[in-house]
């Protein structure tokens, strides 16, 4: 089933990568005036824009020329599209071959056979995609070396970033979701989305009145779960609710299951992704047999230290896919915060957002405009300007880097999760399937949608959609893809 997957990335992203090259030839593109006055129908007169505020920005790939723009310089709130910016950044500074690294170190030595005596640390190098598979594997690695007892406490450090878990605008309802969870140098994911600092609940029906089975992965005692929900007969309507206590690991189930129902998949995050984390590593130590005579805890590692068992993360350009594709929040913010390591050896959202900014400006991005807030785009607060996006893309294609952004993209229409992405339901059944390559942004009151089109002549256009005040997102997706058959039509 890889192997299946990754050849279908790779001929999709081949093909739509050959269409941004032809590009590169110069044509001169226009868009028609039929094509004019339905977009202005579309952004003025459509009932769905009804006290909205869009911004719409057309550019030629191969020329950089803007084709068609309204608001294009109305700063506007653009979401998860601004994951593009942290991207560019990310890719600017770290590179693409860009690692991180989880460390287990020693303070002690051996004594006898078998024993070491001294305390471990467990070393966060700020790695986004650490899973519980990883941490078996680096618990395996450790009893390889012949150990069978620490001697000494075990204890996790983040001290790569700061303490400071939330971005500045984070909502107090999102605090619980797998979207808002807290950000730490040492975190674990629950599978391969990558949503760090979560936690997955499986919820299965049982027998009419009875309470649901509640499966946690990964299973630990971190968290603990009331269950107060129950099963209830086929003809009823599921109306499961799952809340965590705030300041705690304590997660609520209430509300009932129908006994027909499939098995149910939430992502909850969790208080402390530290800790979280330590507790993973305790118990697979001693699942591998290794017995801890100490406490565990967080704490800095000192200096003189002895490395035990390393774990290298994916390269940056691998990690983009499920960031840019799934739009996780965790991997932006954990890039921005790596960003302000590497360049002020400060691991926050402050010094990271300034070298953001920074090699924006450096790239020849008029960022005057544009205020970052976080790395997400979650913060209502950010603010840019469409044609300042495409002007980004257009600038990033000349970049030894742009194919693998550009592989990163969700493809309209393909239903593979790592190929489609968050465009993977949308436009399948149109003649826009696998012709928008764009990242996707959503809000309440927002939609947005930037990328590239290749057009009916078989040209790419760079585009930048931006919805405000919208109310009904999900109206924004409609509006966005009326944009698109007008652009694909009308652009000769």
């Amino acid at each position: 089933m890889m192997k299946k997957t990754f050849f279908l990335m790779l001929f999709v992203t081949t093909t739509l990568i050959a269409s941004i090259l032809k590009s590169s030839t110069i044509y001169s593109l226009e868009l028609k005036a039929e094509g004019v006055t339905q977009l202005e129908s579309i952004l003025t007169n459509d009932p769905m824009m009804r006290g909205a505020i869009s911004g719409l920005s057309v550019r030629s790939a191969s020329t950089g020329e803007i084709l068609y723009s309204l608001n294009g310089e109305t700063s506007l709130t653009p979401a998860s599209s601004l994951k593009l910016f942290t991207a560019i950044a990310a890719l600017t500074i770290l590179g693409s071959d860009y690692t991180f690294n989880t460390k287990i170190k020693t303070d002690g030595k051996w004594e006898k056979k078998g024993v070491l005596k001294g305390n471990v640390y467990i070393l966060g190098g700020g790695d986004p995609t650490l899973t519980i598979k990883d941490i078996k594997m680096m618990a395996k690695q450790l009893r390889q070396k012949g150990i069978k007892k620490i001697d000494g406490d075990v204890i996790g450090d983040d001290s790569r970033y700061d303490t400071v878990r939330y971005s500045v605008d984070l909502p107090w309802t999102d605090e619980t979701a797998y979207y808002g969870a807290q950000i730490s140098a040492l975190t674990a994911s629950p599978d391969e989305d990558f949503d760090a600092g979560t936690i997955q609940i499986q919820i299965t029906p049982s027998q009419k009145d009875i309470e649901p089975k509640i499966t946690l992965i990964p299973a630990t005692d971190y968290v603990t779960i009331q269950n107060k929900a129950k099963t209830t007969d086929a003809e009823s309507e599921e109306t499961i609710n799952i809340t965590r206590v705030h300041g705690k690991n304590e997660v609520i189930i209430e509300g009932s299951i129908p006994e027909d129902k499939n098995m149910i998949k939430e992502w909850i995050s969790i208080w402390n992704p530290t800790k979280y984390t330590l507790a993973l590593f305790q118990k697979e130590f001693a699942q591998q047999g290794i017995h801890i005579t100490g406490k565990c805890y967080s704490d800095i590692t000192p200096t003189k230290t002895q490395n035990l068992v390393l774990h290298e993360s994916e390269a940056l350009s691998e990690i983009l896919i499920p960031f840019l594709k799934l739009s996780n929040n965790t991997i932006a913010e954990m890039l921005v915060k790596e960003m302000g390591k590497v360049t002020h050896n400060q691991g926050t959202w402050e010094k990271g957002l300034e070298t953001e900014i920074n090699t924006l400006d450096q790239l020849g991005i008029d960022v005057n405009n544009t205020v970052l807030r976080d790395g997400s785009g979650l913060s209502h607060i950010n603010t840019t300007q469409v044609n300042t996006i495409t002007q980004l893309l257009y600038k990033a294609q000349s970049k030894e880097w742009f194919s693998q952004l550009y592989k990163a993209l969700p493809v309209s229409g393909e239903e593979d999760k790592l190929t489609g992405g968050t465009l993977r339901k949308r436009m399948k059944n149109s003649p826009l399937k696998q012709k928008v390559v764009a990242k996707t942004g959503t809000l309440t009151n927002v939609s947005s949608l930037s990328g590239f089109l290749e057009t009916k002549s078989g040209e790419v256009v760079i585009f930048s959609i931006i919805l405000n005040h919208m109310d009904d997102e999900e109206k924004g997706k409609i509006i966005e893809e009326k944009i698109l058959s007008v652009l694909q039509n009308w652009l000769e």
